[in-house]
């Protein structure tokens, strides 16, 4: 992994145009506001309001007690606001509606496998069982996840998503948003918690600041920890994988780690901290993420070359690690337009300059400079491979389409920081234990800021389920504990 692989990590047309969805949105509804530095009182204060911290505080409230969200960015939905590929689950009523044969048996043994067997089996089994649950209760909230595709590292079709393939984060943010002030949770933007109050290993509340730097309490009986992974934080990325260092991210910039150095100082314990996963297709001049669902729909990789050189939906460190060996480090995902009909995530990639298409594979080599005969003998090779259900060159297991269909697209592509599936150490209800493995009382967390899930790597569609199911648990145990 070489320096020349540093991708500029502000997605900046990506970020207006989601404050303008998500930011306008909040202003509608007086429930969501400015922290204004008064000293306050709650129940429950969840820290983070990205789809784990959402989630958390609609249980929590439906549990009866009060929650304050405080969320240090502009606009709330963190890391979630960018996710589009979907949501994993099986034997939900959606794959059963559209004939989608699954079981959570087989969810559990792809995520085990993806992981290399390095996550702990026990929140596994909890992630993969309550998974469907999970669906349910998003539809019942208002959520649109009636399209299925299949992800890198599934043997199913699993990855929930909205109708016609439109990303999933925005939409799922937006739902729990509305979620939470039609129950009159309190959410402050622009308000950074900065410490972790505890009294004798029993937490008190935290201390916050609001935009103008003034600090204030909020007592609590319970602290629920979401604020996401430490992604876009060079320092600690290197500081557990020095090979990453000079690497762009595909994290929003509030993604620092602040809740695991919080929770540390409060005597949480760490698990696989040094589990850093790379995103193999992010766009270098930019630090845009292309969701897995277009290689999911049928999508290969070439490099420079016009030739194939990875199973493309193998996981997602086999396929960066690969990318990385290619000329120029990176490669072109190359689809039809067949395949940019059934993902209309594709549509936004096309306004936003990301493509460069043609009407003729001949004419697409051409604009990339790259042979023609080798390329068209990689597509016809390719298609083959579709009509004989069989990749005699990489194995590719799931093929739904034939790439034959003219417009032409590729998108350049190479790795970046994507996710940390290290983080705090957590239980099967969420709460955060210390060095001794003693929970530590009134302290629980969800999300990418937990560690133990996820393993050596991450599957594409497992981060949203953790979010949800994890999210869940959390404000459902704090709920009940207090």
């Amino acid at each position: 992994m070489k320096k020349s692989m540093k991708l500029i990590s502000i997605m900046v047309l990506f970020v207006l145009i989601l404050t303008a969805f998500i930011g306008c949105a909040g202003q509608e509804q007086s429930e969501t506001s400015v922290g204004s530095g008064e000293n306050k009182i709650t129940d429950v204060v969840v820290i983070g309001s990205g789809g784990a911290g959402l989630a958390a505080a609609i249980e929590a409230k439906d549990a009866g007690k009060e929650v304050i969200v405080v969320e240090k960015m502009p606009i709330i939905g963190g890391n979630t606001l960018r996710a589009t590929g979907g949501l994993n689950a099986a034997d939900t009523s959606v794959q059963a509606a559209l004939g989608i044969e699954d079981s959570v048996e087989s969810h559990y043994a792809d995520t085990m496998k993806g992981g290399y067997e390095k996550n702990n089996p026990e929140l596994v089994e909890v992630l993969t069982e309550q998974a469907a649950d999970a669906i349910e209760w998003l539809i019942n909230l208002g959520a649109d996840l009636n399209d299925v595709g299949r992800m890198a590292g599934a043997s199913q079709d699993r990855s929930h998503r909205p109708t016609g393939g439109a990303a999933v984060g925005p939409h799922l943010v937006q739902v729990l948003k509305e979620s939470a002030e039609e129950r009159g949770i309190e959410i402050l933007t622009e308000t950074t918690a900065l410490e972790i109050l505890a009294e004798d290993g029993v937490i008190t509340g935290i201390i916050a600041k609001d935009k103008n730097n003034d600090e204030f309490t909020i007592e609590a009986k319970a602290v629920i920890v979401a604020t996401g992974g430490f992604g876009a934080n060079a320092t600690m990325v290197t500081e557990y994988d020095s090979a990453l260092d000079g690497f762009g991210t595909t994290n929003h910039s509030g993604a620092t780690g602040d809740g695991i150095t919080m929770s540390v100082a409060v005597g949480a314990d760490l698990v696989d901290m040094v589990e850093i996963q790379t995103h193999p297709t992010v766009v270098p001049s930019n630090g845009y993420m292309i969701t897995e669902a277009v290689r999911g729909n049928g999508a290969i990789l070439i490099n420079r070359d016009g030739q194939r050189f990875v199973n493309e939906l193998e996981t997602r460190d086999v396929v960066s690690e690969a990318t990385l060996e290619q000329t120029g480090q990176t490669a072109f995902l190359f689809f039809d337009e067949g395949i940019k009909e059934s993902l209309s995530a594709i549509e936004g990639y096309i306004r936003q300059g990301l493509t460069t298409e043609a009407d003729s594979i001949e004419e697409l080599a051409e604009a990339l400079d790259m042979d023609a005969a080798t390329l068209m003998a990689t597509i016809e090779g390719y298609n083959s491979f579709v009509e004989d259900g069989e990749d005699r060159d990489f194995g590719r297991g799931d093929m739904p389409r034939a790439l034959k269909t003219s417009k032409f697209y590729v998108i350049e592509v190479g790795p970046a920081v994507h996710h940390t599936m290290g983080g705090l150490k957590i239980d099967t209800r969420g709460q955060v234990l210390n060095s001794d493995g003693n929970v530590i009382t009134g302290l629980y967390a969800a999300g990418e800021v937990t560690g133990g899930i996820h393993g050596g790597n991450r599957l594409g569609g497992n981060a949203l389920t953790d979010l949800i199911v994890f999210g869940r648990l959390a404000g459902q145990s704090a709920g009940t504990d207090l």
